[in-house]
């Protein structure tokens, strides 16, 4: 991962590859941001004119690179754009400054050193340019599957930039350095969720998830335990092992828990692992599968997140769930129509086997109840009717306690993840209704992304708050990158668990 070091040195004298500025969008053109004037000093406090030069205006995601002016150590200078120049008094958001890093990180692929001086006023903005930067570093390595990552295939990917420099750094003060500690954690957290995700499915299945957690939970003392198909079958878990038995790859749930001795508050974290969903018997049509590798996203994010709060010592339990399972069509696949008995008793009917999710979720949901956490939080590449309501880069948050809901909303927009609120309409709950089993796994077409929430409201225990993320939009992203953003898996919601997480040990969150 790109080495991340505080800095108080000029962005004159730093030697390194390049030397990062930030550019606004002013009233009469591009302004040169706070932290640049020892760049903007070399080029005769001109820097802005010559950038107006080249084309640019400032707009955010913008990236301009150009020789470097005489008294500057660094060969190049890249200018990367902030938006709209804030009112008088206020700074940069944080997601603004996040963004900035993470596009000018980018851009510098294959570098050995970029020395970022963007407009950092506090820790707080340290904290955002830190977490930026090693977003927009990440690189699918593609030898980490299997080994045959070609020498050809690093030098053309050139690799993640080296090492980030925060300019206006503070390495002796403790709130940078716990900063910037703390970004390095989380980012680390997060491109290995995006790693797990950008695994083909032929490398990465239920047995082999539950491996990788398993060897993570004993370098961090986590305490794990794997039901494999012949425990999930025998404690009754009919959803997971429903809608795993049509593959050769056997279904897995994976318990995984961090525990701190003067935690007063347990959260259980819920992910949705389906290490590949062709749709089952409703098979998907052409042109919505190859993407499907990322249908484990939720217990990507759940998995990560944990590990997270391991390494910063959060005071705070949390159990994860990792429900695990490839969704594939076979002789021993259960059919539209099949009736399966779930874990704590509930039948459900299965009208449609791409409703798979939900199904593995709602065994997990039953059984993280009994160990009555204070909340429950599920993560999912839920629904499709998600990314219609909200797009492809905000997610939606359901939950059965109105408090808890704007909570999580709040919690998500200061991890700088984009979510909504969305509600759980009682009237759709007749649509699911069946005449065969307690309840169906689909109901009314229109809102669909709202029955999926319905229904796993069905397994949650009276009495227990319980939040849901759909991430379907967010969760992989197959455009192209920005910002912080890669191609791939992006490590949704990670940054969200663990910022709850962090608001629960410190008591805000009742």
């Amino acid at each position: 991962m790109t080495v991340l070091t505080l800095s108080t040195s000029s962005a004159a004298t730093l030697r390194a590859d390049a030397v990062v500025v930030g550019v606004a969008k002013g009233a009469k053109g591009p302004v040169v941001a706070v932290g640049a004037e020892a760049v903007d000093k070399a080029f005769g406090g001109k820097l802005a004119a010559t950038l107006e030069t080249l084309g640019a205006t400032g707009a955010e995601d913008e990236v301009t690179k150009l020789p470097a002016a005489s008294g500057l150590k660094a060969p190049v200078v890249l200018a990367v754009g902030l938006g709209e120049v804030p009112a008088k008094g206020d700074g940069y958001a944080a997601e603004t400054l996040r963004r900035a890093a993470g596009a000018a990180a980018r851009a510098l692929a294959g570098s050995k050193k970029g020395a970022f001086a963007l407009p950092v006023e506090d820790a707080a903005g340290a904290a955002a340019v830190a977490e930026g930067a090693l977003l927009g570093a990440y690189t699918y390595d593609k030898g980490n599957g299997n080994g045959n990552g070609a020498k050809d295939d690093k030098k053309k990917n050139n690799g993640p930039l080296a090492e980030v420099v925060l300019l206006g750094g503070k390495p002796r003060d403790k709130a940078y350095k716990a900063a910037a500690e703390r970004a390095t954690a989380l980012v680390a957290e997060v491109n290995r969720a995006r790693d797990l995700i950008n695994t083909p499915a032929n490398l990465l299945n239920p047995a082999s998830f539950a491996a990788a957690a398993v060897k993570a939970a004993k370098e961090h003392g986590l305490k794990t335990e794997v039901l494999d198909e012949t425990a999930l079958k025998k404690a009754g878990y009919g959803g997971i092992v429903g809608v795993g038995q049509g593959s050769e790859a056997p279904p897995r749930l994976v318990r995984i828990t961090y525990t701190h001795p003067k935690a007063e508050k347990t959260l259980a974290l819920i992910g949705k692992g389906i290490t590949y969903d062709s749709g089952g018997i409703s098979l998907k049509p052409a042109g919505h599968n190859e993407t499907m590798k990322c249908d484990m996203s939720g217990a990507a994010a759940v998995f990560a997140a944990i590990v997270t709060a391991a390494k910063l010592g959060l005071r705070v339990n949390l159990t994860g769930w990792l429900a695990l399972a490839e969704n594939m069509p076979s002789g021993s696949a259960i059919r539209p129509g099949d009736v399966l008995s779930m874990y704590g008793g509930k039948t459900v009917e299965v009208l449609n086997t791409d409703a798979e999710g939900r199904l593995v979720l709602a065994d997990a949901i039953t059984r993280a109840c009994e160990e009555k956490p204070d909340a429950i939080v599920d993560v999912a590449t839920l629904t499709g009717a998600m990314v219609l309501a909200l797009g492809t880069r905000t997610f939606g948050i359901m939950s059965n306690d109105e408090a808890f809901r704007t909570a999580l909303h709040e919690t998500a927009e200061e991890a700088g993840e984009p979510s909504w609120p969305m509600p759980l309409p009682t009237h759709l709950r007749k649509s699911m209704d069946s005449p065969v089993a307690d309840l169906a796994n689909m109901g009314e077409r229109m809102g669909g992304g709202l029955v999926a929430g319905l229904f796993l409201k069905e397994f949650v225990e009276d009495g227990t708050t319980w939040g849901h993320l759909d991430i379907a939009g967010p969760a992989f992203n197959d455009c192209g990158p920005f910002g912080y953003t890669p191609k791939g898996g992006t490590g949704s919601a990670v940054r969200t668990l663990v910022r709850l997480a962090e608001r629960t040990a410190a008591g805000d969150l009742g």
